[in-house]
């Protein structure tokens, strides 16, 4: 038997993920609506995973919260989102989340999802492995493609963070503004950088250019 802690701010999604989990026979070590409440719980319960539920929530702003906490570096997190957020599972697994899945996911499958993760597995959903199919397995070369869209589109966080790059404001300005760590701006630049295929801050924002993903 796995133990979970539960994140979600419904009372409702609370209550319900405890059901499905204990009908899987999952034991809930605990339950709480936002990740700030895991603070000093961690280190005297047995722990398998993390099952945060983002819905209702900016996807952006729980993901930087959960940058920000270190919790995917330390424990096994799946991420619940809506199907529209699905598209910044990549940024989510390098940030050490081990699932980005819908909140309309079958109960066996999440129940799957969170004992894998519980071993160290990476689960991805299925259209994830189709766009990294796509993005990765028939591409055409770099330089042909160039101009094409993105294999994976910019966050609206990461469009932000591009736009004072290209303002030329440094990491320690930009989180000033954002209100939020250099380490997050760190990791924000770096997904940004991978996402444009950019060497550099300057390349990345030529690129943007050259995309319109940058107002001059």
């Amino acid at each position: 038997m796995i133990s979970v802690f539960i994140v979600a701010a419904s009372p409702l999604e609370r209550s319900g993920l405890e059901n499905l989990l204990a009908s899987r026979h999952m034991e809930v070590a605990g339950s709480f609506a936002n990740l700030e409440d895991l603070e000093g719980r961690l280190d005297d319960e047995p722990l398998d995973a993390i099952l945060v539920d983002s819905t209702g929530e900016p996807f952006e702003r729980l993901l930087d919260s959960l940058i920000a906490s270190g919790l995917a570096s330390d424990f096994s997190v799946v991420l619940l989102v809506e199907p529209a957020s699905l598209a910044a599972f990549s940024t989510a697994l390098r940030a050490g989340v081990r699932a980005v899945l819908p909140n309309d996911i079958a109960p066996d499958q999440l129940a799957a999802a969170l004992q894998a993760a519980a071993n160290g597995l990476l689960v991805l959903h299925p259209t994830q492995v189709s766009a990294q199919v796509h993005a990765n397995g028939f591409a055409l070369p770099a330089r042909s493609r160039e101009l094409d869209e993105l294999a994976e589109p910019l966050t609206p966080r990461e469009s932000e963070i591009l736009q004072m790059l290209a303002s030329g404001l440094g990491n320690k300005e930009i989180a000033a503004k954002l209100a939020i760590s250099e380490h997050t701006v760190k990791f924000h630049v770096a997904s940004i950088l991978g996402k444009l295929g950019a060497a550099s801050r300057t390349e990345a924002v030529s690129l943007g250019i050259r995309r319109g993903l940058v107002l001059l």
